[in-house]
């Protein structure tokens, strides 16, 4: 049954492989179960019936992805997102949560008609090539940079950033997991990646870094953020730009991480465009609906499903079992929680740097190709935003093309974008 419906030997996989491939994409974004309730509780919501959201928005998106999209792409409530909704519309702007969850089902819905109508389908698809391998070189760039964070090898210090305490603990065994991953995985070893953060894990403990938390524990209760969005409050026209920046950036992270992590798991077509696009699409606009409805953010396609993909998962399968694993969450917080932050930053170092190779797809003869690119991977990282990159990298290429008389490389839908987002950056 999963062969028929997966056509797994179709993309020269197996339902063990698939199975491998799903815990790893788990296991790297697990992270944010922790995350969410933590920075949504600053807005005076429910940390633990955040929590549950947060499983359930995963979930679901990961279900919908999977088995209606049939690609190995994860979902979850965003980061950075999480961030805007509650210190920027809640804390800063002074709206109530309940009204801010309400402008995330606003956005979803909206999101959710762009995708059935396929106009979100035709932008990403417009995307030049050059610029589709940057995004994916970028968002290895980005995710290195959040594994420098997470293990403590990057922190804040000096003009931007400065080294970290390379003789701590957490460094050490990052260092140490790195290594084993890529040692691993020159040997072809399955699950390098996964083996790599459980060992992380194993050795955290043992040294005292970390503590095992117990295995089970009842599900916290959903019922303080459940339905409690406030749809009609949302429609306010004061909410208009809160409402069009989370469909803005949920649209091109989405459009970011499905470019890239599909160009790595080789799902592009010929073209380098994405079969069943707008199956992807609308599974990541229905996931922030669901998601709204259970009381967290914006959820969208995560750029650790790279981690799944890098162990071999090729088909919706991979989704799936992300999907159950959250699931499995709700009785299992305790297990959770014992893989720390810094465990999950070897995999992501190694990610990111194999992400990194889309950049030799681009045409490197050509200045009017290889400078937008350039441009768009290193603004991902610097500007801690898949978003802004992705903007500034379409100005780039739209401003080059149109000097150099390159006129017959720019479609509508590019000098388009470049306009809108040229009107963002002035005006918004």
């Amino acid at each position: 049954m999963l062969e028929t419906y997966f056509k797994l030997k179709e993309h020269g996989t197996s339902v063990r492989t698939e199975v491998i491939a799903g815990l790893t994409t788990f296991l790297t974004m697990a992270y944010i179960l922790l995350v969410n309730p933590d920075i949504l509780s600053a807005a005076g919501m429910d940390k633990n019936a955040v929590f549950v959201a947060t499983i359930i928005a995963a979930a679901a998106g990961s279900l919908i992805m999977g088995l209606y999209a049939n690609y190995p792409i994860a979902l979850a409530p965003g980061l950075g997102l999480n961030a805007f909704f509650s210190f920027t519309v809640v804390l800063e702007m002074g709206h109530p949560w309940q009204v801010a969850l309400g402008a995330v089902f606003i956005s979803g819905v909206v999101f959710l008609i762009l995708s059935i109508l396929p106009v979100r389908e035709w932008i990403i698809n417009s995307i030049p090539k050059s610029l589709k391998m940057a995004i994916s070189a970028g968002i290895g760039f980005f995710i290195f940079f959040i594994a420098l964070q997470f293990s403590g090898i990057s922190v804040p210090g000096g003009a931007l950033v400065t080294l970290g305490d390379v003789t701590a603990g957490p460094v050490i065994l990052v260092a140490i997991g790195f290594i084993a991953i890529v040692g691993l995985d020159a040997m072809k070893v399955p699950g390098a990646i996964v083996l790599g953060i459980l060992g992380t894990t194993v050795l955290s403990i043992i040294f005292g870094l970390s503590e095992f938390q117990g295995i089970v524990s009842a599900p916290p209760n959903p019922a303080p953020t459940l339905f409690q969005l406030d749809i009609i409050g949302a429609l306010d026209v004061t909410l208009i730009s809160v409402i069009f920046a989370f469909l803005f950036v949920d649209l091109f992270d989405t459009a970011g991480t499905l470019v890239g992590v599909s160009h790595r798991a080789g799902l592009l077509d010929e073209n380098g465009n994405l079969p069943r696009l707008g199956k992807a699409l609308t599974a990541d606009s229905g996931a922030t609906i669901i998601g709204s409805l259970f009381g967290t953010s914006t959820t969208t396609s995560y750029i650790e499903s790279a981690a799944g993909v890098r162990a071999g998962g090729r088909t919706g399968l991979t989704a799936v079992v992300v999907a159950v694993l959250f699931l499995l969450a709700l009785f299992f917080a305790p297990l959770a929680n014992t893989v720390p932050r810094f465990a999950t930053a070897p995999a992501l170092l190694f990610i990111g740097i194999v992400m990194a190779k889309g950049l030799i797809e681009i045409d490197w003869e050509d200045v009017t190709e290889y400078v937008p690119a350039v441009v768009t991977a290193l603004v991902m990282p610097f500007a801690f935003s898949i978003a802004e990159g992705i903007a500034i990298g379409f100005i780039v290429f739209a401003g080059v093309k149109i000097v150099s008389r390159r006129f017959d490389d720019l479609t509508p839908a590019v000098i388009v974008l470049a306009v809108l987002f040229l009107l963002k950056f002035a005006f918004l």
